[in-house]
């Protein structure tokens, strides 16, 4: 949501004859875009914030710093006055108003929207991607969210849910087509309860696999609640929805389901896996998991261990429960998981989800799948990296191959995080037959 908001931001700046360059140091205006989902996330906010202070320092105050989106409205006078960080203040519904913040700032004032809207989505602005690889692109295709889960802070610092109109997401997927991109994700903090009072996300996800045959549809973050067989059956049909489903559970405990406010119950949770699968053979499955949740006991850490065991979920998620302020949870309940017993049961949460994808990554060893190239290995030049239509990263040689191809690989080895393979041939979506998958 951070990038795609980004996006936006770049295009309403260069509107203004404003460039962007690639090193705060060359800059005139530096923002940092803000997220307060997790404390840490803050934390490494506050340490950029008081770099770019030292930096502002050494140029004799020639330099403008602003912050932007989830952390503006909650922290603002701490940022603007008590340690005068920065110079202006934007709230992620409020990004339109930045010229003029600007020009406030310009006059010698500090400047500050954080304003929530009930209406705005951005839809008429046309993102500039200025730091992508070129080949996959986010697109936000709705605003918010109103599930007021205990633990989380989106609600207050995002506002309530609105829905972009589908005519211009589809009119954004079609300019990117144009564009030569491979692979677009649909964002929005519940995606799956889009509704632009024309289309649900069901008759959106179809659509959207209509633009180009040939660009993968990925999407994230659904909410358990509501996932319509609808959607399924699309995503079963459509060659280029992409097989991958990141479905959050939070716990595998319903007595912590409830505290956190989470409507559903374990056994509902499981009813909707076998669903997917039964529906969408060879599906994978990601999930977010949070451990140390308020009043959390050892039984109910185990059920979360217990549900991913049963599930063995492709890739997770997972993190140590972190207070928020202005969440339900934070006027409610008490943090009262001591930090080391947090950090435990995170720790055998990782171990075990870290062995489970091991477990899963061995099965696709002479399998052939479809990879997207992304660009070059991390560890060689020589070597290519991409995803399969079911979100594994693979990294293969590089041959006569280029970023934006889809290769045709044959799985020969793997790790918990990736798998290496054997190029075969470049191919397409239409031309890939998949191979059967076992259930």
């Amino acid at each position: 949501m951070n990038v795609s908001d980004t996006e936006i931001v770049n295009s309403i700046l260069m509107e203004e004859g404003m460039q962007p360059v690639n090193e705060p140091e060359d800059a005139e205006v530096v923002f940092i875009n803000t997220c307060s989902i997790r404390e840490n996330a803050e934390e490494r906010v506050w340490n950029r914030l008081k770099e770019f202070k030292a930096m502002k320092r050494e140029r004799d105050g020639d330099m403008t710093v602003g912050v932007l989106g989830c952390m503006a409205e909650r922290i603002r006078e701490q940022i603007m006055e008590k340690e005068e960080l920065v110079d202006l203040v934007v709230g992620p519904d409020a990004y339109r108003d930045l010229p003029k913040l600007l020009s406030d700032v310009d006059d010698g004032r500090k400047a500050v929207n954080v304003l929530l809207s009930l209406e705005e989505t951005y839809a008429d602005i046309k993102p500039v991607r200025t730091n992508d690889n070129g080949v996959s692109a986010f697109v936000t295709i709705m605003r918010g969210c109103d599930n007021m889960c205990a633990f989380c802070v989106v609600p207050f610092t995002r506002g309530r849910e609105r829905s972009r109109p589908a005519e211009s997401i589809l009119d954004e997927l079609k300019q990117l087509s144009d564009q030569g991109y491979k692979e677009v994700t649909l964002l929005g903090q519940n995606v799956n309860s889009y509704d632009d009072g024309e289309n649900t996300f069901a008759e959106l996800m179809f659509k959207a696999s209509q633009v180009d045959p040939e660009m993968r549809i990925r999407f994230s973050s659904p909410h358990p609640k509501d996932f319509p067989e609808e959607l399924l059956e699309s995503i079963s049909e459509q060659p280029n929805l992409c097989s991958y489903i990141h479905i959050p559970a939070q716990s595998g405990s319903n007595a912590v389901l409830e505290r956190m406010r989470r409507p559903y119950t374990r056994e509902q949770y499981l009813e909707l896996v076998e669903k997917m699968r039964d529906i969408i053979p060879g599906v994978t499955l990601s999930t977010d998991i949070i451990t140390g949740f308020c009043d959390e006991t050892e039984e109910e850490h185990q059920d979360t261990l217990s549900l991913m065991a049963e599930v063995k979920y492709d890739l997770a998620y997972m993190f140590a429960y972190s207070e928020r302020g202005r969440t339900l949870a934070e006027r409610k309940y008490e943090d009262n998981v001591p930090e080391d017993v947090k950090k435990r049961r995170l720790s055998e949460i990782i171990e075990q989800q870290m062995s489970i994808q091991e477990e899963l990554n061995k099965k696709e060893i002479g399998r052939r799948h479809l990879v997207l190239v992304e660009g070059t290995s991390k560890r060689s030049d020589e070597q290519l990296r991409g995803r399969t239509d079911t979100n594994k990263m693979v990294v293969f040689d590089r041959k006569d191959f280029e970023k934006g191809d889809y290769v045709e690989v044959t799985i020969t080895d793997c790790t918990s995080a990736t798998l290496m393979g054997d190029p075969i041939k470049k191919s397409s979506i239409a031309e890939f037959e998949a191979e059967p998958v076992a259930v």
